[in-house]
């Protein structure tokens, strides 16, 4: 098995990894950090998907996505924190200056059932990492839950585990007052460097 993680643009792909059966229906679609909370407590229905959509046509959309083959098998929230509630999260410390555009945030990571337990995870997460890098990241940020290798439920695993960050050459950089699923999350952090540009050739 062979992953590739893309840029998310294909919009019928988000939607297999985090919108709802019914088009309808008043799922997350990976919204809850991704815009104010405003906003996304009066997006109701399909308007939220509507919404994803003008996302995923932005120059940077929030997220990537992993595929096997032509299959999606997970999905990854990555963004400037500036434009995330992470910016002024009152239980999760911000490090450095709010409105800094060069840290970046990775909120979820998504794996499709049926393929669980077969690294798409950190394959992800690596994804992440140099999509932020491509776009200009500085640092690159987590809020994994610190579990001590005991098992998460999967309807709270989406914001990752300390191990799988560090795994992923993230540091413990801050506590938070942050728990879920009884578990504290802590702020994880990995500083990263823009890809060198490739010497003119003549």
């Amino acid at each position: 098995m062979t992953i590739e993680v893309r840029p998310a643009t294909v919009f019928d792909d988000v939607r297999t990894m985090v919108g709802p059966k019914r088009p309808d229906a008043n799922v997350c679609w990976c919204l809850s950090y991704r815009i104010p909370s405003a906003e996304n407590q009066s997006l109701r229905g399909t308007a939220r998907g509507d919404r994803v959509q003008e996302l995923l046509a932005q120059d940077a959309p929030p997220g990537v996505l992993a595929h096997d083959g032509d299959e999606v098998v997970g999905w990854a929230g990555v963004h400037p924190r500036v434009d995330t509630t992470f910016a002024r999260n009152r239980r999760i410390p911000h490090l450095g200056e709010p409105d800094d555009d060069t840290v970046w945030s990775v909120w979820c990571l998504r794996v499709r059932p049926g393929h669980r337990g077969e690294g798409i995870s950190h394959a992800l997460l690596a994804g992440a990492v140099d999509f932020a890098r491509d776009h200009g990241a500085r640092s690159v940020e987590g809020y994994p839950v610190d579990n001590g290798g005991a098992k998460v439920d999967l309807t709270m695993a989406y914001v990752g585990t300390r191990g799988v960050f560090e795994r992923a050459g993230f540091q413990h950089a801050a506590d938070t007052t942050s728990v879920l699923d009884g578990f504290p999350r802590v702020l994880m952090q990995r500083t990263v460097r823009p890809r060198r540009a490739r010497p003119a050739t003549a």
